[in-house]
C-alpha cells in the first residue's frame, strides 16, 4: 500500500495547531507504514521529521491544485491524508481521507491571521453555511477529525455521508512528570487570544487570587495585548511571553498551581493534556470537549464565573487535593498518543484499500 501524507499545512518557523498534529502523525505513522510525505516549500522540512521521503508539489492554494490528483496517480497512490479538507480531488484513483479539525470557525469566522487577505475572506464566506464544507468532505472516502466530540458535532450537522472516525490529537513529546518542587501561587495559560479563548474570563478572577501571578504564554499581537491589559487591575499580577519555549514552558507547568482554560469553543484541548503529563493539575471550562480530555482529572468551572474560577484555584492549595489531582492527571494523559493515533490512521488505510481491492 502505497501512502502519500499531505505536510503542505505544516509551517516553516513555528508549528500551530494543525502544523504540530500533521508533523507528529507522520512521524508516528512512518514507524510503522512507509509514507511519503507531500511539501510545498522546501522550509517546510525543518518542522519535519527527518528520514521520511518527500516530493515537492504545489501550494495547496494554488491553482495548480487541480491537478494534484493525476501527479499522485502516475506515482501509483493508494491512499492519500491530509490533516486539513482542503485538497484537489478530481480524476483522483487513490482513496482520500480529509481531516475536519472541528466545527469552531463556524461559531467563531474570523479566519487565521497567517492567510493572506483574499484567502481569509474565502475563508469567511466559506463558514457562513454549511453546504460548502460538504461538497469538500463528500469528495473524500473517510473522515477524520481529532476528537470524539469533534465527531458528534460533524454528524449532528450532518456535515457528510462518509464515514467519519477519530484521530485524536495527542502531546507533541511524552514527558516525564516533573520532580517534586515547592508550589508556587502561579497560573498558566497556553493558547491563543481569539475572543472565543475567552481569556478575559481569567482576568477577571485575578482580583480574586490577589496572591497569585498568571503566565500568558502564547504568541500576541500588540493590538490584543492592549486590549486585555485594559481589564488587568494589577500588572504585576501578569507576565506575557510572546511566546515561550519547551523547556521554559515545562519548567513554569512544573511548579504552577493550575493551567487554566475558560475555552468557550475547543476541537481537542491539547494544553490540558500537556499540563498533565508533567503533573501540573488543570481548571478548565465546563464543557463535553474538556470532559472527553480531562476526564475526573481536571477541576471544572462556569466560564461566565471568575468567583468560580477562582474558587477552584483556592482548592488546589490543598496538598491532598492537589496530589489527588495530579496522580489523575497521570493517569488520564496516558490515554493519548501519536502511536495509538497512527496505529488507528493505519487500520483505517487499511481498510479503505481493502474495499478498493475487492
Amino acid at each position: 500500500m502505497k501512502v502519500f501524507f499531505d505536510a503542505r499545512w505544516t509551517r516553516t518557523l513555528r508549528h500551530d495547531g494543525v502544523s504540530r498534529y500533521g508533523a507528529e502523525l507522520a512521524q508516528a505513522l512512518a514507524k510503522i507504514h512507509p509514507i511519503t510525505l507531500l511539501i510545498c516549500d522546501s522550509d517546510q522540512l525543518k518542522l519535519l521529521p527527518k528520514d521520511i521521503p518527500y516530493i515537492l508539489v504545489n501550494d495547496p492554494l494554488s491553482p495548480a491544485e487541480l491537478f494534484l490528483p493525476r501527479k499522485l496517480n502516475k506515482l501509483g497512490a493508494d491512499v492519500v491524508f491530509s490533516p486539513l479538507q482542503v485538497m484537489g480531488i478530481w480524476g483522483r484513483k487513490y482513496k482520500l481521507i480529509l481531516t475536519l479539525q472541528d466545527l469552531i470557525y463556524y461559531k467563531n469566522p474570523k479566519p487565521p491571521t497567517f492567510l493572506p487577505p483574499h484567502v481569509r475572506l474565502v475563508w469567511w464566506l466559506f463558514h457562513q453555511a454549511y453546504w460548502p464544507q460538504r461538497l469538500l468532505l463528500n469528495q473524500a472516502d473517510y473522515i477524520a477529525t481529532v476528537s470524539g466530540e469533534s465527531k458528534k458535532e460533524i454528524l449532528a450537522a450532518r456535515l457528510t455521508d462518509r464515514p467519519v472516525g477519530v484521530v485524536y490529537n495527542a502531546p507533541s513529546v511524552q514527558k516525564k512528570p516533573t520532580k517534586e518542587t515547592a508550589v508556587k501561587k502561579e497560573l498558566v495559560y497556553m493558547g491563543s487570544f481569539m475572543p472565543y479563548k475567552n481569556v478575559e474570563a481569567i482576568l477577571g478572577a485575578l482580583p480574586l487570587l490577589p496572591d497569585y501571578k498568571l503566565h500568558l504564554t502564547s504568541p500576541i499581537t500588540p493590538q490584543r495585548r492592549a486590549e486585555l491589559e485594559t481589564l488587568i487591575h494589577n500588572k504585576s499580577q501578569v507576565i506575557f511571553w510572546n511566546g515561550i519555549s519547551d523547556e521554559d514552558y515545562a519548567g513554569i507547568l512544573g511548579t504552577a498551581t493550575a493551567l487554566v482554560s475558560a475555552s468557550k469553543a475547543e476541537g481537542f484541548g491539547l494544553p490540558l493534556i500537556e499540563a498533565m503529563q508533567v503533573g501540573a493539575p488543570v481548571v478548565a471550562n465546563d464543557m463535553p470537549i474538556f470532559h472527553e480530555v480531562g476526564g475526573t482529572a481536571a477541576l471544572y468551572f462556569n466560564a461566565d464565573s471568575p468567583e468560580q474560577l477562582a474558587a477552584r484555584i483556592r482548592t488546589l492549595e490543598d496538598p491532598k487535593v492537589r496530589a489527588a489531582r495530579i496522580a489523575a492527571g497521570l493517569q488520564q494523559a496516558q490515554k493519548f498518543s501519536w502511536d495509538n493515533s497512527a496505529r488507528e490512521l493505519l487500520r483505517i488505510m487499511q481498510a479503505l484499500q481493502k474495499d478498493k481491492s475487492s
